[in-house]
């Protein structure tokens, strides 16, 4: 938690609470959680209603600016994006655009669009649309950070004829293409172009998706209705046309063994973060649950590296030792979650395996703080010229596990002599905290299949959320971002990871995994690259 700013330049880059986006250049999943609900069996029909539950809701209903998982697996639907990525491959493949070209230094990308695409007011997609859109983004404000992020440095977009748009980087920008397969940069009408960010967020977009936003009440529920005529679906989607569902009803269902309850006794067709205390009862029966990792920045702690206290390398370094990151994702998560080994999740292209600077070291993280001249005092809580070693960690509830796991990372870091007080906010409220810069530790994740998601999150020159002082890390990423050579850009992600490690300017807990539960009449629902669902397929039978 992408988690997620430039809004307006590329001082603001990427990231929000739980982030955002797809794969890149290596596959990101494997067979055995990357696939549909496996309900395949029968011929499929057309029809019905899948009610859904998730656990939270942004406050927007803008593909562009909304950042949280629960959020984006309704808007996803209402639009369709230039490209899109194979969840099990990482190839882009074909969808707006029907095919496109890149110049050797990755600075130009030429897109050839598909013609008779529509909106759902009946406007026409061409290439002077895309430019309004990608034109628009700088403007979004807090909330559309990941959009800008992946614009960041362009020069300029230009429609060179009604169904060919070029976009042209002031710096080669290899993440690109990736960043078109994504909800952030899916295309909206150019009426919806034209609102502000705050209209856009409470009264929906136009788009050209499957479905179309029919009523949004903030915090209660989001409805969308079948796309009538809709003929212009992703290359990986195996229906061709409209979609089978009439209608998709999201419910905001804060506590999760109010959503299994709902499950079980038939409410609710899928729910979203099945939390580890329902999966036993969830589990045979009329219940499929399908699960899956997060690519991208994993669950941890984003520390503002402007603190003093956190200024302090070995302060920073004593905090990622005295984390027990396997007993916080055995305790708290859904079976099969993963302790974090590095700052990116293991799905993510070019990862690489930093388990051994991640390991659980207690006697290590007070020898630390006792260089660091913090020493213990009478009640355990370290202290330093009079002054205590107390830190706050700002969290929102966005996901069921949120509170569960700051609690057990409160005691550990307890454990060692630090005292933490947890300080929850609103959802809404985790783009602009960030921002403003108000906090000590901040608990997210980013979700993005392209390992570009480090520089987003941690480059100095871009948002710096993190207030992370300018280094050879600046260096590291941006050249990572610049290379067309794979094999040099693994290198190049390589060192930043490790560098992002050994100096703990974030401290990363535990992979995110999405699981979800679904009722047996529910099939052919299917993960996308990102780990969020694509509805297009799914059936009720």
């Amino acid at each position: 938690m992408t988690a997620l700013p430039d809004f307006r330049s590329p001082r603001w880059a990427a990231l929000t609470a739980l982030l955002t986006t797809s794969v890149l250049l290596t596959a990101c999943g494997s067979g055995s959680d990357a696939g549909g609900s496996g309900n395949d069996s029968g011929k499929p029909k057309s029809g019905g209603t899948l009610t859904f539950a998730v656990g939270s809701d942004a406050g927007c209903v803008d593909p562009q600016q909304v950042g949280s998982n629960e959020s984006i697996y309704s808007v996803r639907q209402t639009v369709d994006s230039l490209t899109d990525q194979d969840p099990e491959t990482g190839k882009i493949v074909p969808w707006l655009a029907k095919s496109w070209d890149i110049n050797s230094d990755a600075t130009e990308f030429t897109f050839h669009l598909r013609s008779g695409v529509t909106f759902s007011d009946g406007s026409k997609l061409t290439a002077q649309v895309v430019k309004d859109n990608f034109d628009a983004v700088p403007k979004l404000g807090a909330l559309g950070v990941l959009a800008q992020g992946y614009l960041s440095s362009v020069k300029s977009t230009t429609a060179v004829d009604p169904l060919t748009v070029k976009v042209t980087f002031k710096e080669p920008n290899a993440q690109f293409l990736q960043a078109t397969s994504t909800h952030s940069l899916g295309i909206e009408s150019s009426a919806s172009v034209k609102k502000t960010p705050q209209q856009k967020c409470s009264d929906g977009v136009i788009g050209s998706g499957p479905f179309v936003l029919k009523q949004y009440v903030q915090n209660q529920s989001i409805t969308l209705a079948k796309r009538t005529g809709y003929d212009w679906g992703s290359s990986l989607w195996s229906k061709k046309g409209e979609a089978y569902l009439d209608k998709l009803v999201f419910k905001v269902v804060p506590e999760a063994g109010v959503r299994a309850g709902s499950l079980q006794s038939g409410q609710v067709d899928a729910i979203s973060s099945v939390g580890k205390a329902n999966e036993t009862a969830l589990k045979g029966g009329q219940v499929t649950l399908l699960h899956r990792a997060n690519p991208g920045v994993v669950f941890g702690l984003g520390i503002n590296n402007s603190r003093p206290v956190l200024k302090d390398v070995k302060v920073r370094q004593a905090i990622l030792a005295a984390l027990d990151r396997k007993q916080v994702a055995d305790t708290v998560f859904p079976t099969g979650t993963k302790p974090a080994t590095s700052i990116l999740a293991h799905t993510t292209p070019d990862y690489t395996d930093l388990s051994a600077d991640l390991a659980f070291d207690a006697a290590k993280a007070k020898s630390l703080l006792d260089a660091a001249g913090w020493k213990e005092g009478g009640d355990g809580i370290r202290a330093k010229d009079g002054k205590k070693l107390s830190l706050a960690i700002s969290w929102f509830p966005n996901a069921a596990t949120n509170q569960p796991a700051l609690e057990l990372v409160q005691q550990q870091l307890k454990a060692v002599g630090i005292d933490v007080t947890l300080k929850q906010g609103q959802v809404s409220q985790f783009a602009t905290t960030l921002q403003g810069g108000d906090f000590d530790l901040v608990w997210g994740n980013v979700t993005r299949a392209d390992p570009d998601i480090l520089r987003s999150s941690f480059s100095s020159k871009l948002a710096n959320f993190y207030r992370l002082p300018a280094s050879s890390l600046d260096t590291v990423l941006s050249g990572q971002a610049a290379t067309t050579d794979t094999a040099k850009r693994k290198q190049l992600v390589a060192d930043a990871q490790k560098l992002i490690v050994q100096n703990a300017y974030d401290v990363p807990v535990v992979e995110l995994q999405t699981q979800l539960a679904v009722t047996n009449k529910v099939h052919d629902l299917a993960f996308d690259s990102g780990s969020r669902v694509q509805l297009h397929d799914t059936w009720i039978g």
